[in-house]
């Protein structure tokens, strides 16, 4: 058992049989009993693994579950999938973690996006099938997606953002619909609903309207002292469970730290 060690980095391992046991190569699914010895390759990078201190598994906010489906609310500045700078931590090694260690043996995979700094519900699949299934309900626009954002200025009502945005070296169209719930001289919180899900939709276009999202660097938004983060979280998913039919209504509450800015811009509301 090594703790430290990412499933992806074990699983290449045995991929390239080095890893055996009673001089045989092993294979991921082999069962061990006790007394029985293996034989690891000697690197640098598992010397480390082995001897790393443990640490306690870091909790998951688990918002659905069903044989097929997982539902976490992912917390803000953690990635969903490893990358530069996220090798160590990351969502989907967090939810492969928790599962092997429930004794559950299949594949598990993101089937959606969630910006690093953005927080909110992620949908996993278990399987190959389940996320083939939960990806044609994404990209057939089945998916209802509803976010609460913070932008600079005060905006009123409701309304359309339908623009052209740069997609993989091609312009595409992205819409958003939003509302104000409610406005300050100096900012407004809107719910906001995408209906196409292009990168950076909502910061793009709110940016381009002129009411760039608190907190959003990128896009030259507000970043006051007491906002560490971008203010925008997902707080809706609903959908069709393709394989149980079931109507699925997910909501995660807007996390504490962005309830605790928002009286600094004088917008008082009682979000859940």
């Amino acid at each position: 058992h090594i703790p430290a060690a990412p499933t992806g980095y074990l699983r290449q391992l045995f991929k390239k049989g080095k890893i055996s046991s009673a001089n045989k190569t092993a294979a991921a699914d082999d069962c061990l009993s006790a007394g029985d010895k293996i034989s690891l390759p000697n690197s640098h990078r598992l010397q480390e693994l082995l001897f790393a201190p443990q640490t306690s598994q870091p909790k998951l906010d688990i918002l659905y579950e069903s044989r097929e489906i997982l539902i976490v609310d992912k917390p803000a500045g953690l990635a969903i999938h490893k990358g530069k700078g996220h090798e160590r931590d990351n969502l989907t090694d967090r939810v492969t973690a928790f599962l092997t260690n429930r004794g559950d043996k299949f594949q598990v995979a993101p089937v959606q996006r969630l910006d690093l700094e953005t927080s909110g519900p992620v949908l996993f699949g278990k399987g190959k099938k389940s996320c083939a299934e939960l990806g044609k309900l994404f990209m057939q626009g089945e998916v209802s997606k509803t976010y609460l954002a913070l932008v600079a200025g005060k905006m009123l009502g409701q309304g359309d953002l339908l623009s052209d945005i740069p997609a993989k070296g091609k312009l595409k169209t992205a819409r958003t619909s939003y509302q104000a719930l409610v406005s300050s001289e100096t900012a407004s919180l809107l719910e906001i609903q995408l209906h196409t899900g292009r990168q950076h939709q909502i910061r793009r276009q709110l940016a381009d309207a002129g009411h760039p999202l608190y907190g959003d660097r990128r896009y030259h938004g507000l970043c006051p002292r007491k906002l560490s983060r971008l203010f925008l979280h997902c707080r809706r998913l609903v959908f069709s469970d393709p394989f149980s039919k079931q109507h699925i209504d997910i909501n995660s509450p807007l996390p504490d730290d962005l309830k605790r800015f928002l009286p600094l811009v004088d917008i008082n509301q009682n979000l859940s």
